[in-house]
């Protein structure tokens, strides 16, 4: 009986990871889509397409995908999508900045709205929270793009305002207007970077407990895992003594 339950939960395990895998691919299909639209379909002469791609290749998304997704753009039948941005607050106070893509707006906002609401938060006006994060560029390289000196130089030389090094990745910051040429830069001496997007990244972090933790986190997963959601930003941190917590 021991090994069949045992068997059941690495069946459930694997059933929510390919689930969670299906809808990461659903939304970043949304936003080739939207940038194949807003453009043309060839990603050579489209940079928003461009990055689109290049960031579902690095979620190991099937080509397939990523050319229905652009076909789909110019098909008689494809669906408008706006991009909204979202802003309020989690339990205790905690800024959280939520985008999506949306094709009913009163839908969307009428779903994001009763999630902060069953998580204990409160859905703000715009701006209500951004004023406190920097909209940043962030352009993420694997270990193997070269060492954290060699990295910070072709930065610097590109034009970034921060690098920041760590045992899994580089990851260069710089200015939301200048995504574009600071990419392009740093693909002509490091390569092609594993992830190229526009974050909002909180000027100062909130400590949070372990109960505080926990409310965050549901209310997170409860947005993202809205099929208009894209991305979802918040100013809380969590100490190791806690993460080691929330993890056994």
């Amino acid at each position: 009986m021991a090994g069949h339950s045992q068997f059941k939960n690495i069946m459930h395990r694997k059933g929510r990871q390919d689930s969670i895998r299906s809808k990461m691919f659903s939304k970043l299909a949304r936003e080739i889509t939207v940038a194949a639209k807003a453009g043309l379909p060839d990603p050579t002469m489209n940079a928003a397409l461009r990055l689109a791609i290049q960031n579902a290749k690095a979620q190991s998304m099937p080509k397939d995908n990523i050319d229905r997704a652009i076909k789909k753009a110019s098909g008689a039948d494809a669906e408008s999508y706006d991009a909204i941005r979202y802003e309020g607050y989690g339990p205790g106070g905690v800024a959280v900045i939520v985008e999506a893509l949306s094709d009913n707006r009163n839908r969307t906002a009428s779903n994001i709205r009763s999630i902060f609401t069953k998580a204990g938060g409160a859905l703000g006006e715009t701006g209500s929270v951004s004023f406190s994060f920097d909209h940043v560029g962030e352009i993420v390289y694997k270990l193997s793009a070269g060492s954290a000196d060699a990295v910070m130089e072709a930065a610097i030389e590109a034009g970034a305002d921060d690098v920041i090094s760590d045992e899994d990745s580089h990851t260069i910051i710089c200015g939301f207007e200048s995504i574009g040429e600071v990419s392009k830069a740093l693909e002509a001496t490091l390569g092609e970077a594993e992830t190229v997007k526009a974050v909002w990244k909180p000027q100062n972090t909130v400590p949070v407990d372990e109960e505080k933790a926990q409310s965050l986190m549901k209310l997170i997963d409860s947005l993202e895992d809205d099929d208009d959601v894209q991305t979802v930003y918040s100013n809380f941190e969590v100490s190791d003594e806690v993460m080691a917590k929330l993890s056994a």
